[in-house]
């Protein structure tokens, strides 16, 4: 049986009342940056790991790789439209994105898990939602972290072909022009694949499983309008503008298509472009509602988290 407080052996007055130490903890009496400078701070952090800055050395090589890979090819064009002494570039700047398109899908496929997928595998998002940051911000942010790694990667090879071009005495006006087109090829390009990657990305954990998913669905989908191009008469001499609705199916050969036509690019019925002005106003709706479907779909899966 137990003694009640006042009948412990012992045990005193002092020790019943209790005592509080003043042992130097302070309040935080600095700035509060608020959520404006956590989604800042969380763009440049996930811009830097895009590129595997601040990571381990193995981390930098493929998109370090990847951006080689897209600048060295400029630097010869360029050469070679110097030493031939030729009025324009052989491949133009649009062009060029097009052709090396496989290489900015397998950067999208690299890094967009990297951006998402870590952070949902080893439970980190709950602690980016415990600061002031809201999921929108934490979406904007990955998001546009996303779109400026592409652009980078994208508007590296063309500010090469554009100064290798103009320094090398090649029309300053026709090269200004058409190096904005390929801009804006770029930003269409880094929307869009953002978009998409990023989507994919968000929807497992596993960085494997979605470095797969997203070369899938590109490729997939590449595939899939080119044997639709081919049966709709792609195959003719003179391509039907009808065979041209296939590049619907293919995220790289819509925004292409898309380009070719508004700027007038497409040298012959074979080349990717909108069939007419309905085709422009199509392929702009389909791109807008993939990019704020994608966008929307990334917003509910975090509410759900």
């Amino acid at each position: 049986m137990s003694l009640p407080p006042e009948a412990v052996p012992g045990r005193t007055a002092a020790a019943d009342s209790g005592v509080i130490h003043d042992i130097g903890y302070r309040s935080y009496r600095g700035p509060r940056l608020g959520r404006s400078y956590a989604t800042r701070s969380l763009f440049v952090q996930s811009l830097r790991a895009a590129y595997g800055l601040g990571r381990s050395g193995k981390s930098k090589v493929l998109p370090m790789l990847v951006l080689g890979v897209l600048a060295v090819p400029a630097v010869v064009i360029v050469a070679v439209a110097i030493l031939q002494h030729g009025k324009q570039l052989p491949l133009d700047y649009p062009q060029y994105l097009a052709s090396f398109s496989i290489f900015i899908e397998i950067f999208l496929a690299a890094q967009a898990p990297v951006l998402m997928s870590r952070d949902l595998r080893y439970q980190t998002v709950p602690l980016y939602f415990s600061r002031p940051i809201t999921r929108g911000d934490y979406v904007r942010a990955k998001f546009g972290s996303m779109v400026a790694a592409m652009l980078i990667l994208m508007a590296v090879p063309l500010v090469v072909l554009y100064l290798g071009a103009v320094l090398g005495g090649l029309p300053l006006g026709h090269n200004t022009g058409h190096f904005l087109y390929g801009l804006v090829a770029a930003v269409l390009y880094a929307v869009l694949f953002s978009a998409l990657g990023l989507l994919i990305a968000a929807s497992t954990p596993r960085r494997g499983f979605g470095v797969a998913a997203i070369m899938g669905v590109l490729a997939v989908s590449s595939i899939i309008a080119g044997i639709v191009f081919g049966l709709s008469g792609g195959m003719r001499a003179e391509v039907p503008g009808s065979a041209h609705w296939s590049s619907m199916l293919s995220p790289s050969m819509l925004v292409d298509g898309l380009v070719n036509q508004v700027f007038g690019l497409a040298g012959d019925s074979r080349a990717t472009h909108a069939p007419g002005a309905l085709g422009v106003a199509v392929f702009a709706a389909e791109i807008a509602v993939l990019v704020l479907g994608s966008y929307w779909l990334m917003l509910s899966r975090y509410r759900k988290i």
